[in-house]
């Protein structure tokens, strides 16, 4: 199997080679390069074309939200963020800019290594704390409900997606198909003009849905 091709973005030097120095440990990762801002990032993406971005939030010059927007617009590596904030508007801006990923600095290794081997295929992760924060933020408004177009039913699915669960565990939550749950989702991104789970997750809250 080939390694998983990463590029590390964090404005603290030591923070950086630590975790490097970590993920050099762990045989199905390689490093293809390091920045230390939003722009050096969105270079170094462009040319190292890596598999996954561990991207930290807040940082000198653009940041990290406004870096995920704008490699949004050209590029397919999935990024993940890595940060210390727990502050909803981070996270839910990067959810909006269409972060794949956002996971805490105080992570296990172990539980950083799975995270990035899940984003790596294509699933959506949180950390339990900031999932927590999701979860806490899903409402019941009916009215707003209405206003959506969204279904029950695809309520429900929205909230597995504000969890970060995979389409096989909604499947299997919600007793429904894997192929149902995929129908559900695109009627979802659909309805809520999103291109993509997080930035639909996003949205839900900026309409009201959730919060």
């Amino acid at each position: 199997m080939m390694p998983i091709r990463l590029v590390v973005v964090d404005d603290h030097a030591l923070f950086r080679a630590g975790l490097i120095s970590l993920l050099s440990e762990m045989n199905e990762f390689q490093l293809v390069g390091e920045a230390s801002d939003g722009e050096g990032a969105i270079d170094l993406v462009r040319k190292a074309k890596p598999d996954v971005v561990l991207m930290d939030v807040n940082m000198p010059g653009i940041g990290g939200v406004e870096a995920v927007r704008q490699l949004r617009k050209s590029e397919t590596c999935r990024i993940l963020m890595l940060t210390i904030s727990k502050n909803n508007e981070d996270l839910f801006g990067a959810l909006s800019a269409g972060a794949d990923g956002y996971i805490l600095k105080d992570a296990e290794p172990d539980e950083l290594r799975k995270t990035i081997g899940l984003v790596s295929q294509g699933m959506f992760v949180l950390s339990p704390q900031v999932t927590r924060q999701v979860v806490q933020a899903i409402g019941s408004d009916q009215n707003k409900l209405q206003d959506s177009g969204l279904s029950s039913r695809e309520m429900e699915v929205l909230d597995c997606l504000a969890q970060g669960k995979t389409t096989i565990q909604i499947a299997r939550e919600l007793f429904i198909s894997e192929n149902t749950v995929k129908t559900h989702v695109r009627h979802i991104l659909e309805k809520l003009g999103a291109s993509n789970r997080a930035e639909a997750v996003s949205k839900a809250i900026q309409m009201g849905l959730i919060g």
